[in-house]
């Protein structure tokens, strides 16, 4: 068990190395268990033990966990990559170039509400395209119900709003 989680350690921090942005848990674990290396709970102790020994940077944003790899998890990789089998490597890099353009669209959108300082709840809602901030939109909504609703529905319909408000502006 010692020697497999320290593997699945190791293909987690060379997943992270391999992007220049941060993963989501869902990510993560869609690659590592689609491909059958181990066990949801086992994935999510690595997940944890590699944040506790601070090798990766985990931030929640609303139910979703981004992990980012630290200097330290470069150099770790660096000593212990060559544990990783270049098989998996490979499956890596090809989860990559099949998937890239959906996991960057996945992290281009991004909603998050919070309490108000008067009433209500602030919603902060942006897209980016390339890099490039399309709408940044920050409202005031009533109840922590309908802000719940606004980051869900922001992810499949920023485009259609984007499009609206620059139609109506213009």
């Amino acid at each position: 068990m010692g020697e497999s989680l320290t593997l699945y350690k190791l293909i987690v921090l060379y997943m992270l190395e391999k992007v220049d942005f941060p993963l989501t848990n869902a990510q993560i674990s869609g690659f590592i268990l689609d491909k059958g290396y181990t066990t949801y709970f086992h994935l999510q102790q690595a997940l944890s033990e590699l944040t506790e020994s601070e090798l990766i940077h985990c931030e929640t944003i609303r139910n979703s966990s981004y992990f980012s790899i630290t200097k330290s998890g470069e150099q770790t990789l660096e000593y212990f990559g060559k544990e990783i089998p270049k098989e998996i490597k490979g499956e890596i890099a090809e989860f990559f170039k099949n998937n890239a353009m959906e996991i960057k669209e996945e992290l281009s959108t991004f909603a998050n509400y919070y309490k108000g300082e008067k009433e209500g709840y602030q919603v902060r809602c942006s897209a980016k395209e390339k890099e490039v901030p399309l709408i940044e939109l920050t409202m005031t909504v009533p109840t922590k119900a309908a802000a719940e609703a606004v980051c869900a529905s922001w992810q499949t319909k920023n485009k259609a709003v984007y499009e609206k408000l620059l139609d109506m502006l213009m």
